[in-house]
């Protein structure tokens, strides 16, 4: 319920306010750097998260 009202609150106006706020606060020099460690953290936990279902299928099959 509270996804679909964000959801609906968040339109293209806000987006917009939010991308010319994190140009404000970080600057355009900023911003590749700070994309590049999330899509790294992105990555990370992608893998991660491959490697615990691959255990856990591992672990199933053994029993």
């Amino acid at each position: 319920m509270i996804s679909s009202i964000i959801s609906l609150a968040i339109g293209a106006p806000q987006i917009i306010l939010i991308v010319v706020v994190v140009l404000l606060l970080f600057g355009g020099k900023k911003i590749p750097e700070l994309m590049r460690g999330l899509g790294s953290g992105i990555k990370e936990f992608k893998d991660a998260s491959k490697e615990d279902v691959e255990e856990t299928e591992n672990t199933d099959k053994k029993q």
